[in-house]
């Protein structure tokens, strides 16, 4: 319900700025920009072709160009850093969080860098290139290293005497972190018990301890995982030492959970979740091109199951006419079931100890709606084409390819995934290849031996 009115939200927003831009008035343009927030800007610069798109960059206000950039894709980005002068950038990205920084500099200019890295304090450079230092898609690339820590042998009135000299506090602080004289984490103490609590309390009193933190090594994706199993705000970030390195906050997470369903979507196609939508007509061609190509020689495998079977097609026209349905159906079938697999690997869910229990599950499941859609498919058949042999054929072909379907469907993203390979993005191409030849080869041949003797 969310995400519908979200998208409702921004179909009109678009739909408002388009007409603005159209009508050749950019002040009412420039005070829409500006009254959204930076991620619902770089959601409107991702719907809009490039030329409307450098109108509509140029008048959003340069404090928020830093954020704006974090929330587009790579693509975007990389056009909307196009139509900037380094120090435009330079001042763009300063002030962005660490974390967010990590995210950017691989794409800035190497000038650009420099001069980022030049008007950094000391810190917040070392900060940077700690966070620079671990792999994409781990915790620690996640993680912002702007904390506040406390120790245990302090009270209440001393904690919010530091805070009142700090002055300001990291966002989405909910809580602090309690560590020992080496760094170490022992544990957090929430905001609301530093306010709710007698100032002479002693932190050792309040400390949380039942958090664990996070490797610094750990995927994005457990990450993902733990947030949403425990409910988490934020979360601390430990490396082999148990030294509290940063934290990581929930905003962070929600980025990561709606790359990865992006992901999933768009791979199955054969698509990059980082492709602009308006990007130029030959760059996008060719990368499509790689996944229909392989399509186009699967087909041709299918192709050649049919074409030995072309006297029986001969003989009885009424195969032409039927075996779509046998492929197409277990083609829909393998689907869901690859669905649910690749969620399943995506959250962890499935591994060697529950395959053969899940493979037996949607075998029998299989079974159960061949046996019942046959049935149907064969009452049918007999009613259109009167020829019960035919009838018995077709029901029996369709059993047998949703069988395939769910075998396939969880034993392709088991074997891609064993090889190496991501089952998001190669598994639905080998699916409808088994669903189509054994659908075609099922009915064709059990035609061939049962009805043309």
């Amino acid at each position: 319900m969310a995400e519908a009115v979200r998208h409702d939200k921004t179909a009109r927003q678009l739909r408002l700025l388009s007409d603005a831009l159209d009508s050749g008035r950019l002040g009412p343009v420039r005070r829409l920009v500006n009254t959204l927030s930076p991620a619902e800007i770089g959601n409107l610069l991702e719907s809009l072709p490039p030329a409307k798109r450098t109108i509509v960059w140029g008048l959003v206000d340069a404090e928020d160009d830093g954020e704006v950039l974090v929330h587009v894709g790579d693509e975007v980005r990389e056009s909307l850093l196009a139509e900037m002068d380094p120090d435009e950038i330079v001042a763009a990205v300063e002030d962005l969080d660490i974390d967010d920084l990590a995210d950017l500099v691989e794409d800035l200019p190497d000038t650009v860098i420099d001069e980022v890295l030049k008007s950094m304090d000391r810190e917040n450079r070392e900060r940077l290139e700690q966070v620079l230092s671990y792999p994409e898609d781990t915790a620690g690339r996640l993680m912002n290293p702007d904390v506040v820590t406390v120790r245990a042998d302090t009270t209440i009135d001393v904690v919010l005497r530091y805070l009142r000299l700090r002055g300001e506090l990291p966002e989405h602080t909910d809580h602090l972190y309690v560590v020992s004289r080496r760094h170490q984490y022992l544990g957090r103490i929430a905001v609301a018990s530093l306010l709710t609590n007698e100032p002479g309390t002693p932190i050792n009193k309040l400390i949380d301890d039942e958090q664990p933190a996070i490797d610094v090594e750990e995927s994005a994706g457990e990450v993902a995982r733990r947030f949403s199993d425990h409910d988490w705000l934020s979360a601390p970030v430990v490396d082999d030492s148990n030294i509290l390195l940063g934290r990581i906050t929930i905003d962070d997470v929600v980025d990561i959970i709606r790359e990865q369903a992006e992901h999933q979507a768009l791979s199955a196609a054969g698509l990059d979740e980082d492709e602009d939508l308006f990007s130029p007509v030959w760059r996008a061609m060719r990368r499509r091109l790689i996944w229909l190509s392989i399509n186009l020689a699967t087909a041709f495998l299918a192709a050649s199951v049919v074409g030995e079977f072309a006297g029986t097609i001969d003989k009885l026209v009424a195969l032409a006419v039927l075996m779509p349905i046998v492929a197409g159906m277990g083609g829909n079938a393998g689907t869901q079931v690859l669905a649910l697999m690749v969620r399943g690997l995506a959250l962890g869910q499935v591994g060697a100890s529950n395959v053969r229990t899940l493979l037996w599950k949607e075998v029998r499941v299989a079974l159960l709606n061949g046996l019942a859609l046959g049935s149907l498919l064969a009452v049918i058949v007999m009613l259109w084409f009167h020829n019960i042999g035919l009838s018995l054929v077709i029901a029996t072909a369709l059993t047998l390819n949703l069988l395939s379907a769910a075998m396939a469907g969880v034993l392709v993203p088991l074997t891609l995934k064993r090889f190496g390979f991501d089952p998001a993005l190669a598994s639905s191409i080998f699916l409808t290849t088994v669903t189509d030849v054994m659908g075609f080869f099922t009915f064709l041949g059990l035609a061939t031996l049962l009805l043309l003797r």
